[in-house]
C-alpha cells in the first residue's frame, strides 16, 4: 500500500512540476537549448528538477499517510 501511495503522488508531483515549467517558459529554453547555470545539460536540469518534484509529492504523500 506504501508503493502505490508513494508512486502515484510521485507522478503527479512530476507532472505538476513539469506543468510549472511549461507556465515559466522552460520548455521553450530547452528546446532552443539555452545553456543552464553549473554548465550542465539543459536536459539533466529539467529532469533533476522534474524528479526532485516527485520525489518531494511523494515522501510527503508517505510521511502525510502515516501521521493519518
Amino acid at each position: 500500500m506504501p508503493l502505490r501511495i508513494f508512486t502515484w503522488w510521485f507522478a503527479m508531483g512530476a507532472i505538476m512540476t513539469l506543468a510549472v515549467l511549461m507556465v515559466q517558459g522552460g520548455i521553450r529554453d530547452l528546446l532552443e537549448g539555452t545553456q543552464p547555470v553549473a554548465g550542465a545539460t539543459a536536459l539533466v536540469s529539467f529532469g533533476t528538477t522534474i524528479l526532485g518534484g516527485g520525489l518531494l509529492a511523494g515522501c510527503l504523500a508517505l510521511v502525510m499517510n502515516r501521521l493519518r
